[in-house]
């Protein structure tokens, strides 16, 4: 039994090239990106309402820390430095944590600095912070 091989260029060489699965992969990402971009804005309206909330009353004696226009701090009437500024509080409010401290500060004070004395009530260990801002009543 004899077989015969032929070893001859036969083959043809294929210069085309298959797109189907590149098609198919761009099409795959074409709905990927209609998919997410509507939701990858960031810019949404939002119209807050204004609170006309009642007030809550007050303490019989509330604590009151103001923030000047130059920064220092002052509780009630007396300004008080910032090295004696724990001390000073924990005197006010007889050693008790859980007084509320009404916070109150001018317009010309910065974000930051009030950011930073919210930090110092924080390191002393007041977390009952209420902030103090003029009530508007509503109108027409």
């Amino acid at each position: 039994m004899a077989a015969k091989l032929q070893h001859g260029d036969d083959l043809e060489q294929n210069h085309e090239i298959n797109v189907t699965p590149f098609i198919d992969v761009i099409l795959v990402l074409l709905i990927i990106f209609m998919v997410a971009a509507p939701l990858a804005t960031v810019d949404i309206a939002v119209d807050l309402p204004a609170s006309t909330a009642q007030p809550q009353p007050r303490p019989e004696k509330p604590i009151y820390l103001t923030v000047k226009n130059d920064l220092s701090l002052a509780i009630g009437d007396a300004v008080i430095p910032r090295d004696t500024f724990g001390p000073t509080l924990d005197q006010r409010a007889n050693g008790d944590k859980e007084t509320r401290i009404f916070l109150r500060a001018d317009k010309a004070v910065p974000y930051g600095e009030l950011m930073e004395v919210m930090n110092l009530l924080r390191g002393a260990g007041y977390l009952k912070v209420a902030l103090v801002g003029l009530e508007k009543t509503p109108g027409p």
